[in-house]
């Protein structure tokens, strides 16, 4: 059951580093439309970064509940 907890928390890693790189690109085209706010949809994004990184980090090997 452990290598099922690693591929899944690794696929979440990789989810979660889609997710950086697609919050990066929405504050990017801001910068380029010249906005001077956060996007909406990067602060969407980096809030489901972290729920994706906090259930990646429940599945780390030794990390009982």
């Amino acid at each position: 059951m452990a290598s099922e907890f690693e591929e899944l928390r690794i696929r979440l890693e990789a989810i979660s580093e889609e997710l950086a790189d697609l919050a990066i690109s929405r504050l990017r085209e801001s910068v380029d439309a010249g906005g001077t706010e956060l996007p909406v949809d990067e602060r969407r994004l980096t809030r489901a970064r972290r729920a994706v990184l906090k259930a990646a980090h429940l599945l780390e090997e030794g990390n009982e509940l």
